[in-house]
C-alpha cells in the first residue's frame, strides 16, 4: 500500500484552534468483518489491533468531561468490551454513538446486537455508501447490499428511524471515487425514495468526502489521481466551514490510548500536541484544558472544508 502521509504537506491550510470539548471519539480497534475500498482506517478481518482493558478504563474515566461517546473501529462491536463500555457510558448519562457497518448485525454471535443497541438508546450511524445494490457491492463486497437492507429492516423493527421513538438511525454516504459528495439534502431525498421501496425509514443522511489517506489514498496514487483529487479539494475550500469542523470539539483516541485532534490525523500519525508535549495518552488529558489549543493541520484537512463541508456529522452547510 502506498504511504500518503509524505504527500500531505501543509500548503497554506488556515490555522485552527480548539473550542469547547464535547465528544470523545474512540477507535477500539481495526478488526472488521469487511474490507471497503474507501476505508480510511484500512480495517479488515485480518487486523488484530484491539484496545486493552486498561485503555478502556482510561476512556471511562474521561467520560465525565464530555457529552458524547462516539465509538468507531473497524467494526467496534467486535471488541469484547464494546457492550460493557456502552452500558457504563449510558449509566453516566452520556449520549453514545455506534459507527456501524450494518452487516455486523448478522454476524455469528451478534444476532442480539440490534436489540442491545435499542435497549441502551444508542444512536446508530450506519455506513451505506449508496442506495443501489450494484454500487454498494462494488465498493464493499458481493452480498453486502442485501445484508445491509436486512440489518436496516431489523433496526426499523425495533423502532430505529421512526418518528418520536428517540432511536436515531443515520446513514452515511461516501462517493465512489475522487469527487465531492452531492448536495446532502437532495441525496437524502433520493435515499428515502429508493430505500422506501424496501419499507426502510431513517432519520438523516450524512455525506462524507473521501479522505486521501490509507486505502483510498493509496488507490489514488496507484491510478495517478492523487494530485488531481488534492487540487479539487483545495479549489473547493470554503472558509466559512472552518468554524464547524469536527476537530474543534472532538478528541480522537486510538486503540493504544494515544490522542489526536481527529480520526484522520490518527490514521496519519499526527498526534495532538499540548504546550510542546506530543504522543500524549488520554489518561494525561483528564485534568488538562484543551480550549484554544492549536490543531494539527495538513493538506488532507481540505477534505473537511471543501464544498458543503464534511464531518462525522455530515455536511457542514
Amino acid at each position: 500500500m502506498h504511504a500518503t502521509a509524505p504527500l500531505l504537506r501543509r500548503h497554506g491550510f488556515p490555522p485552527l484552534a480548539r473550542g469547547r470539548l464535547e465528544t470523545l471519539q474512540v477507535n477500539v480497534g481495526y478488526k472488521c468483518n469487511q474490507s471497503c475500498v474507501h476505508c480510511h482506517v484500512n480495517a479488515g478481518p485480518q487486523r488484530t489491533e484491539m484496545m486493552s482493558p486498561q485503555v478502556i478504563e482510561d476512556v471511562a474515566a474521561f467520560l465525565p468531561r464530555v457529552r458524547t461517546l462516539d465509538i468507531t473501529g473497524g467494526a467496534p462491536e467486535l471488541h469484547p468490551q464494546f457492550r460493557s463500555l456502552v452500558m457504563r457510558a449510558r449509566r453516566m448519562g452520556r449520549h453514545v454513538i455506534d459507527r456501524c457497518n450494518l452487516t455486523i448485525l448478522g454476524e455469528p454471535g451478534q444476532q442480539d446486537l440490534a436489540a442491545f443497541l435499542a435497549a441502551e438508546r444508542v444512536e446508530v450511524i450506519a455506513s451505506l455508501p449508496c442506495y443501489t445494490e450494484e454500487l454498494v457491492d462494488r465498493q464493499r463486497g458481493k452480498g453486502v447490499y442485501e445484508r445491509s437492507i436486512e440489518a436496516l429492516c431489523k433496526l426499523n423493527a425495533l423502532g430505529y428511524g421512526a418518528a418520536q421513538s428517540g432511536l436515531a438511525l443515520n446513514l452515511v454516504y461516501n462517493p465512489q471515487g475522487p469527487s465531492l459528495p452531492p448536495a446532502q439534502d437532495q441525496l437524502e431525498a433520493d435515499y428515502r425514495r429508493e430505500l422506501g421501496r424496501h419499507g426502510i425509514v431513517f432519520n438523516r443522511l450524512f455525506t462524507l468526502a473521501n479522505m486521501p489517506i490509507q486505502r483510498f489514498g493509496s488507490t489514488l496514487v496507484s491510478k495517478g489521481q492523487f494530485d488531481e483529487y488534492m487540487g479539487l479539494l483545495q479549489r473547493s475550500h470554503r472558509a466559512d466551514n472552518l468554524g464547524a469542523v469536527m476537530c474543534r470539539s472532538l478528541v480522537s483516541v486510538d486503540w493504544q490510548g494515544f490522542v489526536y485532534d481527529c480520526d484522520f490525523n490518527q490514521m496519519l500519525g499526527l498526534p495532538l500536541a499540548l504546550k510542546g508535549e506530543t504522543r500524549l495518552r488520554l489518561a494525561q488529558l483528564i485534568d488538562r484544558d484543551l480550549e484554544g489549543n492549536p490543531i494539527a493541520v495538513r493538506d488532507h484537512c481540505y477534505g473537511c472544508t471543501a464544498g458543503q463541508g464534511s464531518s462525522c456529522g455530515g455536511a457542514l452547510h
